[in-house]
């Protein structure tokens, strides 16, 4: 029997942080979700610290993603995620610079993977090539890989599922799983994990709160 999926629930709206990210975590703490994340804009670093850590006193393992491109850019988000404490850094495309960095401060690295651009991201490239580059990164050491499958210009549900099944690594579906066909696909995949973010707060799992929309989910993918 196949692993349920992880949820990692993004506190996050069209790839920034939300203002009100604290006051929605507040709402939701107790909801079955042990991964929560954001992304490194959208609140001050000390509102970012503040809830990094609410989240970890709430027993949670945290995520920062990064959405840069460029290495000086990707590095400042890796300082960023080790200043604030978090567990784990995604996104970015990967450089050795940043994969020593996360190590020798403690932190998972899990770089993009395929030719990622703007932002909101969009993924582009050959499905055989980002595969490729999945695998040559995970001789470099990396934790992990953050996969934009649903952002992905080609056929996402095809990628998805040849990622996962030929990249040995834990892998997460980042962003647009909005409904219940993706969960259905994210299901049949079996990634290690996925997040959802811009969808609670469009009220894609229901006009409901955020909360019972996370409940909602973690039923569905559980049955």
């Amino acid at each position: 029997m196949k692993k349920i999926p992880e949820l990692i629930v993004m506190l996050t709206h069209n790839d920034k942080t939300v203002k009100n990210a604290i006051e929605v975590f507040e709402q939701c703490k107790d909801t079955p979700v042990k991964y929560w994340g954001f992304k490194e804009v959208g609140i001050p670093i000390d509102e970012m610290k503040t809830l990094c850590k609410m989240m970890k006193d709430a027993g949670k393992t945290t995520f920062l993603e990064v959405v840069e491109y460029d290495e000086e850019k990707g590095m400042a988000g890796a300082k960023m995620a080790v200043e604030c404490g978090f567990d784990i850094l995604m996104g970015t495309m990967f450089f050795d610079s940043i994969n020593d960095y996360t190590k020798e401060n403690g932190i998972k690295y899990m770089p993009f993977i395929g030719k990622v651009e703007e932002r909101p991201s969009v993924l582009k490239g050959d499905i055989d090539e980002i595969i490729a580059q999945g695998n040559a990164l995970k001789e470099k050491g990396i934790y992990g890989i953050d996969l934009l499958g649903y952002r992905y210009v080609g056929d996402a549900v095809e990628l998805n599922r040849r990622a996962v099944a030929e990249i040995d690594l834990p892998l997460c579906l980042a962003g647009s799983v909005s409904s219940n066909q993706r969960l259905d696909e994210v299901k049949a995949a079996s990634p290690w994990s996925y997040t959802i973010g811009s969808a609670f707060f469009d009220k894609k799992f229901g006009d409901i709160s955020i909360a019972d929309q996370i409940k909602a989910v973690c039923d569905y993918m559980s049955k």
